[in-house]
């Protein structure tokens, strides 16, 4: 369907509404009506965006305690997307449940294993409290208020907890309280043309077995006053030793970005541009205008 003749924007998450992505989707278009495309996994989530099943995706790529989704810089890589804008989020968690209860009433709480982990400090006060894996934070939400499940407990964003009319027995449980995720805004351009006022750019390329060729990418960007933000590298299948480079920088100085383009390809192979983009603000977990939403 031609996105032009939508009436809502669809943005493709990956999870169930009310999980984190939603927030990060809702902040990133807060002034447009958003229909959710709820893919199960990242790789269903870029095909959304791909197909044309979703307008845009959003997608998380790292966090400040779990360090980088590597399978999602793998799928950006592989995929015909374009980052075309960014969002960090600041990641609360919630232990909630059925009303009427209290942590000592609950036998198990389920949640995605990076937010248990998170939390584990916590519940070190209720070793009564099995602590189950599941597949999402809003999904281990959802089940409990679908199942009507009294004596489990889920941890999730405060939105699931409106969503699926959850009672939260705590609110920001989780251990380190400096937690934030960055996402990215994924679109399926053909080209990767740079958005109107961009100043960040995401690339990816491949490097020759020469001595000194990181140092010579590293010197470009820093004749050109781009400030390197990101550098992750990653191995590429069937070529041993062989390494993929993703790395983001932010333009400081005003020259343009075409030109050092044009210095990094001798040097580098398989030169990519994945994305140029405004540079993302840190944000809230979320805002009052997402958290009123209807209780199923």
């Amino acid at each position: 369907m031609d996105g032009a003749n939508r009436e809502n924007k669809v943005v493709a998450i990956q999870g169930r509404q009310g999980a984190f992505h939603e927030i990060a989707a809702r902040e990133a278009f807060v002034a447009e009506a958003l229909k959710l495309f709820c893919a199960g996994s990242f790789s269903e989530l870029v095909k959304a965006v791909e197909s044309g099943r979703a307008d845009v995706g959003v997608m998380a790529i790292e966090n400040t305690l779990a360090g980088s989704i590597m399978d999602n810089y793998r799928l950006l890589q592989q995929s015909h997307l374009c980052i075309v804008g960014e969002i960090y989020l600041h990641i609360s968690q919630n232990l909630m449940c059925l009303p009427g209860q209290s942590p000592e009433d609950l036998r198990e709480v389920h949640s995605h294993p990076m937010a248990l982990e998170q939390c584990r400090s916590f519940f070190e006060k209720y070793p009564h409290i099995r602590l189950v894996e599941s597949e999402d934070t809003a999904y281990s939400a959802m089940l409990i208020a679908e199942g009507k499940i009294r004596g489990r407990g889920a941890v999730a964003s405060l939105l699931a907890a409106e969503r699926y009319g959850l009672e939260v027995l705590a609110a920001g449980i989780e251990t380190h309280k400096e937690n934030h995720t960055r996402f990215l805004l994924l679109d399926s351009s053909n080209s990767c043309t740079r958005v109107e006022g961009a100043n960040k750019v995401s690339l990816s390329f491949a490097l020759p077995h020469l001595t000194g060729s990181l140092h010579s990418v590293l010197a470009v960007l820093a004749a050109y006053r781009f400030n390197l933000t990101k550098i992750q590298s990653t191995p590429i299948p069937g070529r041993p030793w062989e390494y993929l480079f993703f790395v983001d920088f932010v333009n400081e100085g005003g020259l343009d970005f075409e030109h050092a383009l044009e210095a990094l390809r001798p040097i580098t192979k398989e030169l990519k541009v994945l994305g140029t983009y405004r540079e993302g603000k840190k944000k809230s977990v979320m805002s009052v205008s997402v958290c009123k939403k209807e209780r199923l």
